[in-house]
């Protein structure tokens, strides 16, 4: 795609090939829909008042578009992610990992093991791209192929989204600003309803809601994890997701993990909760620091999940039940809980 080219076209076609570039004229209050001119003949044709009004010059104005057109077709013609793979290396005794690890998008995979085992390094050799420069001396592909430099452009250089127990935020901005400067960056089409749809998710995941002139350093931890994932799911065009511990991070873990289901993202997630294992399609066992062995979800094991989510409805009742100032009186049990 060559960005020259299009400086010479008409803009009435240029809109018509992709309607998305109309949103560079809307934002300097331009109506260039029905211009047989082309942008070069646009720009000559604007005024001192116009430059002096968003403090820019032509060659700026130029070079702007240029980044905005080339950021809009680069999106159009994102790499798709078939798959990603690490594959083995060593665990903390020098001893080869006896497997590998290949996921798809649409597919949960969990990461389990005892606390120190090395799940969260895992995590980190999938995020930093690993090609034998870490500790573990892995190896990650996408697609079947080291990633490079053009396959990192092409996602803006984030092919991988990290969702963690601690999220804080130090922008002095509300929900929406912080949210449609996120959709704008990433040149998305009506930015205004892909926002309102963040928060709309955000709010179903999280157990507080929040509106949004809410500023960001106001959220609590749990409204910031659940921002962040319906962020991730609608705006970010990161294909791998990693999350550690969601168990903790006071959202609605089912909807959280189905909503980046839905969105055909790769989720990986290191967790110690039961619940979330037999929700995973599959597990990674991290054993002195290795990759173990890979266990698919069985039949049985999801059977038994219908159960652990009783019981789950149960604790969680229980919570909200005490977190809400109540009590228990004589005669009471825990059956109370169950589904009340």
């Amino acid at each position: 795609m060559d960005v020259d080219v299009l400086l010479k076209k008409p803009l009435k076609i240029l809109l018509c090939d992709n309607p998305v570039i109309e949103d560079f004229f809307s934002s300097f209050q331009i109506e260039a829909g029905r211009e047989e001119k082309s942008f070069e003949g646009l720009v000559r044709e604007l005024t001192d008042g116009f430059w002096e009004e968003n403090t820019t010059n032509p060659r700026e104005f130029v070079s702007m578009f240029k980044d905005f057109v080339t950021g809009v077709y680069a999106l159009e013609n994102t790499l798709k992610i078939e798959s990603l793979d690490v594959l083995s290396g060593y665990d903390k005794y020098k001893k080869q990992e006896v497997c590998n690890l290949h996921l798809k998008p649409g597919e949960i995979t969990c990461v389990v093991g005892p606390t120190g085992s090395g799940k969260s390094r895992l995590l980190e050799d999938i995020e930093w791209l690993a090609n034998e420069d870490t500790p573990t001396k892995r190896k990650v592909l996408i697609n079947g192929q080291q990633c490079d430099n053009n396959m990192l452009a092409q996602y803006g250089g984030k092919l991988i989204a990290q969702i963690t127990q601690n999220m804080n935020f130090v922008l002095d901005m509300d929900v929406e600003g912080f949210l449609m400067l996120h959709a704008q960056s990433r040149f998305l089409p009506n930015a205004e309803l892909v926002v309102k749809e963040v928060i709309d998710l955000a709010n179903d995941l999280s157990g507080e809601s929040f509106t949004a002139d809410t500023p960001v350093t106001f959220l609590s931890g749990g409204q910031s994890r659940a921002l962040m994932i319906a962020d991730v799911a609608c705006i970010g065009q990161a294909p791998v997701v990693l999350i550690d511990e969601i168990e903790n991070a006071g959202v609605n873990k089912k909807k959280a993990l189905d909503l980046l289901v839905s969105k055909e993202k790769i989720v990986l997630m290191a967790t110690h909760d039961p619940l979330l294992i037999l929700l995973a399609h599959k597990r990674v066992v991290i054993k002195n620091g290795g990759m173990h062995k890979i266990i698919n979800t069985n039949e049985h094991e999801q059977k038994l999940y219908c159960e652990l989510e009783r019981l789950d409805h149960m604790l969680q009742t229980a919570k909200d039940f005490f977190r809400n100032g109540n009590g228990l009186k004589a005669g009471d049990s825990l059956l109370k809980f169950n589904y009340d």
